[in-house]
């Protein structure tokens, strides 16, 4: 599903040239969960906007799903990032003074769908997330891990082929993090691949696969078949 093929970004400030990633090769497979770790400065954060088709790389290839979207104008990146990226950010990214339904209809609107079915989709994705009785409710009437849930909801709403995380659980405590991480692991079961860039452990534990960054390089690239707290009770 995602293939990185000796893909390199630099940043260039003045004379000064920084290498975020450097040759970098990875493929993720389709239904697969995998953490993407690292320090600061080691490159996950850029890793992320290039997955999340939020830039593209200096050199090197990037297919999504079979397409090449390193090269892609900013208008077709866009529409792939809304049509086949469901983006979930540490900071929820929601709209104040409108009710986690408005919220999670957003996507939809940008592409375009009838108010009606907007309606419809939003109620079945809050659903979903275990929300379906908060869907009036404003995100200052939610709990931090609740407004999560009406994230992963507004990133499932338009059937994306892959959620992408930064830091999903960054602001959680550890109750609200263990319940997230659950949530996330259900979608995966439920054959939604699932990439979450996180710089904590007890996140990663949750994931079939950790991959870890430094200096721009994979230093790290397991299977996680001893998985903890998946489906644990408590």
């Amino acid at each position: 599903m995602i293939e990185l093929e000796a893909v390199s970004k630099i940043y260039r400030t003045g004379p000064i040239k920084v290498r975020a990633l450097n040759l970098v090769d990875l493929t993720i497979d389709e239904g697969d969960l995998v953490a993407i770790m690292g320090p600061s400065g080691s490159g996950k954060s850029t890793m992320m906007n290039i997955l999340g088709c939020l830039d593209v790389p200096t050199s090197g290839s990037y297919r999504l799903g079979g397409v090449d979207v390193s090269r892609l104008r900013e208008n077709r990146l866009a529409e792939i990032r809304n049509r086949r990226i469901g983006f979930v950010f540490q900071s929820y990214n929601l709209i104040a003074r409108t009710s986690a339904a408005r919220n999670v209809e957003l996507p939809l609107v940008y592409a375009g769908v009838h108010s009606r079915d907007r309606r419809a989709r939003a109620r079945t994705a809050l659903e979903r997330v275990g929300l379906g009785d908060r869907q009036n409710h404003m995100p200052n009437e939610l709990s931090g891990g609740q407004q999560q849930r009406v994230a992963i909801a507004r990133a499932l709403v338009s059937d994306p082929a892959m959620i992408l995380a930064d830091e999903p659980t960054g602001n959680l405590d550890t109750a609200s993090t263990v319940d997230i991480m659950r949530l996330l692991v259900e979608l995966n079961e439920a054959g939604r691949t699932v990439v979450l860039i996180t710089h904590e452990n007890e996140v990663a534990e949750f994931a079939k696969r950790v991959i870890e960054l430094r200096d721009g390089k994979i230093v790290r690239d397991v299977r996680n078949d001893l998985r903890s707290g998946v489906g644990a009770e408590g």
